[in-house]
Protein backbone atom coordinates (compact mmCIF):
# COMPACT_ATOMS: atom_id res chain seq x y z
CA UNK A 1 0.00 0.00 0.00
CA UNK A 2 2.67 2.41 -0.49
CA UNK A 3 2.50 5.55 -2.59
CA UNK A 4 -0.42 6.35 -1.36
CA UNK A 5 -0.50 10.28 -0.82
CA UNK A 6 -2.42 11.73 1.61
CA UNK A 7 -5.36 13.73 -0.35
CA UNK A 8 -7.50 14.79 2.92
CA UNK A 9 -7.34 15.34 6.42
CA UNK A 10 -10.78 14.89 8.35
CA UNK A 11 -11.90 15.67 12.24
CA UNK A 12 -14.57 14.28 13.90
CA UNK A 13 -17.02 17.17 15.38
CA UNK A 14 -19.91 18.24 17.00
CA UNK A 15 -21.02 20.77 14.84
CA UNK A 16 -19.42 21.09 11.08
CA UNK A 17 -20.12 24.80 10.69
CA UNK A 18 -18.26 25.71 13.99
CA UNK A 19 -15.69 23.86 13.17
CA UNK A 20 -14.80 25.37 9.85
CA UNK A 21 -14.84 28.93 11.32
CA UNK A 22 -12.60 27.80 13.99
CA UNK A 23 -10.15 26.25 11.82
CA UNK A 24 -10.04 29.01 9.49
CA UNK A 25 -9.30 31.56 12.37
CA UNK A 26 -6.44 29.66 13.43
CA UNK A 27 -5.04 28.53 10.20
CA UNK A 28 -6.79 30.22 7.09
CA UNK A 29 -8.23 27.35 5.83
CA UNK A 30 -11.12 27.44 3.30
CA UNK A 31 -13.42 28.70 2.57
CA UNK A 32 -16.23 25.81 3.09
CA UNK A 33 -18.46 23.74 1.34
CA UNK A 34 -21.06 21.76 4.10
CA UNK A 35 -22.88 19.33 2.89
CA UNK A 36 -26.12 18.51 5.12
CA UNK A 37 -27.29 14.75 5.74
CA UNK A 38 -25.39 13.50 3.30
CA UNK A 39 -27.51 10.75 0.84
CA UNK A 40 -25.54 7.38 2.00
CA UNK A 41 -27.56 4.25 0.05
CA UNK A 42 -25.99 1.40 2.12
CA UNK A 43 -23.40 1.35 5.21
CA UNK A 44 -22.18 -1.55 6.37
CA UNK A 45 -20.23 -0.67 9.41
CA UNK A 46 -18.22 -4.04 11.50
CA UNK A 47 -20.42 -6.31 9.27
CA UNK A 48 -23.75 -4.62 10.32
CA UNK A 49 -26.03 -2.75 8.06
CA UNK A 50 -26.39 0.58 9.24
CA UNK A 51 -28.09 4.31 9.28
CA UNK A 52 -24.82 6.49 8.57
CA UNK A 53 -26.78 10.29 8.61
CA UNK A 54 -23.25 12.60 8.84
CA UNK A 55 -22.74 16.43 7.14
CA UNK A 56 -19.52 17.64 6.28
CA UNK A 57 -17.12 20.85 5.65
CA UNK A 58 -15.05 20.74 3.12
CA UNK A 59 -12.16 23.40 2.58
CA UNK A 60 -8.66 24.23 1.73
CA UNK A 61 -5.67 23.70 3.76
CA UNK A 62 -2.42 24.18 2.25
CA UNK A 63 -2.14 21.65 -0.49
CA UNK A 64 -4.87 19.01 1.12
CA UNK A 65 -8.43 18.98 1.59
CA UNK A 66 -9.61 19.57 5.28
CA UNK A 67 -13.07 18.04 5.85
CA UNK A 68 -15.42 18.52 9.48
CA UNK A 69 -18.01 15.63 10.06
CA UNK A 70 -20.58 15.18 12.50
CA UNK A 71 -22.92 11.72 12.88
CA UNK A 72 -26.39 13.20 12.59
CA UNK A 73 -27.85 9.76 14.08
CA UNK A 74 -27.24 7.96 17.28
CA UNK A 75 -25.49 4.66 17.43
CA UNK A 76 -22.57 2.84 16.36
CA UNK A 77 -20.69 4.11 13.16
CA UNK A 78 -16.64 4.47 12.53
CA UNK A 79 -16.79 8.31 14.06
CA UNK A 80 -18.04 6.49 17.44
CA UNK A 81 -15.42 3.67 17.20
CA UNK A 82 -12.66 6.13 17.72
CA UNK A 83 -14.59 8.85 19.74
CA UNK A 84 -17.66 7.13 22.06
CA UNK A 85 -21.24 8.38 21.38
CA UNK A 86 -21.47 10.56 24.67
CA UNK A 87 -18.40 10.90 25.58
CA UNK A 88 -18.13 14.61 24.29
CA UNK A 89 -14.43 13.87 22.57
CA UNK A 90 -13.78 14.70 19.20
CA UNK A 91 -10.53 15.00 17.16
CA UNK A 92 -8.75 13.68 14.24
CA UNK A 93 -10.42 11.47 12.44
CA UNK A 94 -8.99 9.64 9.22
CA UNK A 95 -7.01 10.84 6.59
CA UNK A 96 -8.11 9.95 3.06
CA UNK A 97 -6.09 8.33 -0.45
CA UNK A 98 -6.99 7.27 -3.99
CA UNK A 99 -7.09 3.80 -4.60
CA UNK A 100 -7.78 2.21 -8.01
CA UNK A 101 -10.39 -0.59 -6.54
CA UNK A 102 -12.11 0.23 -2.70
CA UNK A 103 -12.39 -3.28 -2.08
CA UNK A 104 -8.78 -4.45 -3.52
CA UNK A 105 -7.89 -2.13 -0.84
CA UNK A 106 -9.65 -2.85 1.43
CA UNK A 107 -8.30 -6.11 1.80
CA UNK A 108 -4.61 -5.04 1.32
CA UNK A 109 -4.86 -3.09 4.21
CA UNK A 110 -6.77 -5.70 6.21
CA UNK A 111 -4.16 -8.67 5.13
CA UNK A 112 -1.83 -5.65 6.93
CA UNK A 113 -3.89 -5.35 10.08
CA UNK A 114 -6.15 -2.83 9.29
CA UNK A 115 -9.86 -4.48 9.28
CA UNK A 116 -12.60 -2.45 7.56
CA UNK A 117 -14.51 -0.55 9.75
CA UNK A 118 -17.13 0.29 7.09
CA UNK A 119 -17.82 0.52 3.86
CA UNK A 120 -20.33 2.84 2.46
CA UNK A 121 -22.19 3.42 -0.95
CA UNK A 122 -23.87 6.59 -1.98
CA UNK A 123 -26.96 6.43 -4.27
CA UNK A 124 -25.01 7.33 -7.73
CA UNK A 125 -22.71 4.76 -6.94
CA UNK A 126 -19.47 6.10 -5.05
CA UNK A 127 -17.83 4.08 -2.89
CA UNK A 128 -16.04 4.89 -0.10
CA UNK A 129 -14.81 2.83 3.17
CA UNK A 130 -12.79 3.12 6.28
CA UNK A 131 -9.73 0.66 7.04
CA UNK A 132 -9.03 1.05 10.76
CA UNK A 133 -5.50 1.93 10.72
CA UNK A 134 -6.42 3.15 14.40
CA UNK A 135 -4.10 0.64 16.37
CA UNK A 136 -1.07 1.50 14.35
CA UNK A 137 -1.88 5.42 13.52
CA UNK A 138 -4.17 6.51 15.74
CA UNK A 139 -6.41 7.52 12.92
CA UNK A 140 -8.86 5.40 10.13
CA UNK A 141 -8.12 5.54 6.06
CA UNK A 142 -10.29 6.70 3.85
CA UNK A 143 -10.18 5.24 0.45
CA UNK A 144 -12.11 5.72 -2.39
CA UNK A 145 -11.43 5.91 -6.19
CA UNK A 146 -10.53 9.04 -7.81
CA UNK A 147 -13.12 9.04 -10.87
CA UNK A 148 -14.26 12.32 -12.22
CA UNK A 149 -16.81 13.68 -10.23
CA UNK A 150 -14.69 13.38 -7.26
CA UNK A 151 -11.64 14.55 -9.13
CA UNK A 152 -14.08 17.90 -10.04
CA UNK A 153 -15.24 18.23 -6.86
CA UNK A 154 -11.64 18.50 -5.26
CA UNK A 155 -10.64 20.69 -7.96
CA UNK A 156 -13.39 22.94 -7.02
CA UNK A 157 -12.56 23.15 -3.25
CA UNK A 158 -8.99 23.96 -4.32
CA UNK A 159 -9.89 26.57 -6.87
CA UNK A 160 -12.14 27.96 -4.22
CA UNK A 161 -9.45 28.52 -1.69
CA UNK A 162 -7.09 30.23 -4.45
CA UNK A 163 -9.79 32.48 -5.79
CA UNK A 164 -10.02 33.49 -1.92
CA UNK A 165 -13.74 34.47 -0.40
CA UNK A 166 -14.49 37.35 1.63
CA UNK A 167 -15.40 36.38 5.28
CA UNK A 168 -19.26 36.51 4.64
CA UNK A 169 -18.99 33.75 1.86
CA UNK A 170 -17.03 31.34 4.19
CA UNK A 171 -18.88 28.73 4.14
CA UNK A 172 -21.50 27.47 1.44
CA UNK A 173 -24.11 24.58 1.82
CA UNK A 174 -24.28 22.65 -1.49
CA UNK A 175 -25.98 19.59 -1.69
CA UNK A 176 -24.37 15.92 -2.81
CA UNK A 177 -26.29 13.42 -4.52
Amino acid sequence: MSGLPIRQVAYFCADVRAAARAHHALYGSGPFFVADNIPVARAVHRGVERLHDHSSAYGQWGDVMVEFVQQNNPGPSPFHDLYPEGSGRYGLHHVAVFVDDVDAALAAFAAQGAPCAMRAEMADGFVYAFADTSAGLGHMTELYAPRPSLLGFYAMVADAARDGAPERDLITTIRLR
